[in-house]
C-alpha cells in the first residue's frame, strides 16, 4: 500500500528567506502557492519539501514535528561538515556528538551515518546515509572510528569474520 514518502512540511517565519535558505541547499524550487507556502523537490518528480510562513515556528522543537532527514551518499556524507560551513548551516551536536564530522548509529544489524544542522526558523535537519553492517556493530562512533573499526575486514557467508587481501 504505502509505497514512498511523498511529502513532508516544515515552518517557517520568513517565507522569502527560507526559499533562498533551501535553494543554497541544493534543493529545487518547485512552486509557491500565493505568498505563504513553497515546495521543494527532494526528489525530483517523487518527493516535496513543503514551507508553510506561520507564526507557529516557535513551538518548542522535538525530535517528532519539525525534522527532515536528507539522504546522502557517504562520500558526500564525509565532506557535509565543510558543505555546510560553506553554505553558512554549521552542524550542530547531536547525540552526544560535537560537530566535527559525521557519526554513526548502529543497531540490530543496521547502520546510519549523520550530521545534523539547523534551518534559520531552528527546523532540525539531517543528512544522512545506511551503512552496510555485517559485523553487527551496535556502538554509536564517529564515522572515521566507524571506518577504521570495518576497515579490512568482511564477513564471509557462513558469517565469520575473516581479512580482505586488498
Amino acid at each position: 500500500m504505502i509505497l514512498g514518502l511523498y511529502e513532508a512540511h516544515l515552518p517557517v517565519s520568513n517565507l522569502q528567506r527560507a526559499i533562498a535558505y533551501y535553494k543554497k541547499l541544493g534543493l529545487e524550487f518547485s512552486h509557491q502557492h500565493e505568498d505563504k507556502l513553497a515546495f521543494f523537490w527532494i526528489e525530483k518528480d517523487k518527493s516535496w519539501l513543503g514551507l508553510w510562513e506561520s507564526e507557529k515556528v516557535e513551538l518548542d522543537y522535538h525530535p517528532s514535528i519539525r525534522h527532515i532527514a536528507f539522504e546522502v551518499s557517504l562520500a558526500e556524507l564525509k565532506n557535509s561538515a565543510a558543505w555546510l560551513n560553506d553554505r553558512d548551516s554549521p552542524p550542530r551536536e547531536a547525540f552526544g556528538f560535537e560537530p566535527v564530522e559525521p557519526f554513526v548509529m548502529a543497531h540490530d544489524g543496521m547502520a546510519h551515518a549523520k550530521i545534523h544542522f539547523n534551518d534559520p526558523d531552528g527546523n532540525s535537519l539531517e543528512l544522512i546515509c545506511k551503512l552496510p553492517n555485517p559485523l553487527n556493530i551496535t556502538k554509536r562512533m564517529y564515522l572515521s572510528e566507524w571506518e577504521k573499526m570495518n576497515e579490512g575486514k568482511k564477513v564471509n557467508k557462513s558469517g565469520r569474520r575473516e581479512m580482505q587481501n586488498d
